[in-house]
């Protein structure tokens, strides 16, 4: 089975988060007010094959630990969908 991963990941609250403060900080210039609290995160897109939604949850969450989010600073969620099967 293949599935559709969505992976978004963001700095852990209290992560100072420069780039969200540049952003927050910009955005009245531009006449955008009352915007506050941006942080900036990225998110991945992907898909895998898997037995089953629990194999493509335990690998994809095995990812995030090892290689697409720093534990230390960043906190990652995952939307894992099934890609309906063609033909």
């Amino acid at each position: 089975m293949w599935f559709e991963v969505e992976v978004e990941v963001r700095l852990r609250e209290g992560v100072a988060d420069p780039q969200g403060q540049t952003i927050e900080a910009s955005l009245p210039h531009l006449g955008f007010v009352g915007v506050r609290g941006v942080r900036v995160g990225k998110s991945i897109r992907f898909s895998i094959e898997a037995a089953d939604a629990g194999a493509a949850r335990t690998a994809v969450d095995d990812m995030c630990a090892r290689f697409l989010a720093n534990p230390v600073i960043e906190d990652s969620a995952a939307v894992i969908i099934e890609r309906p099967a063609v033909g």
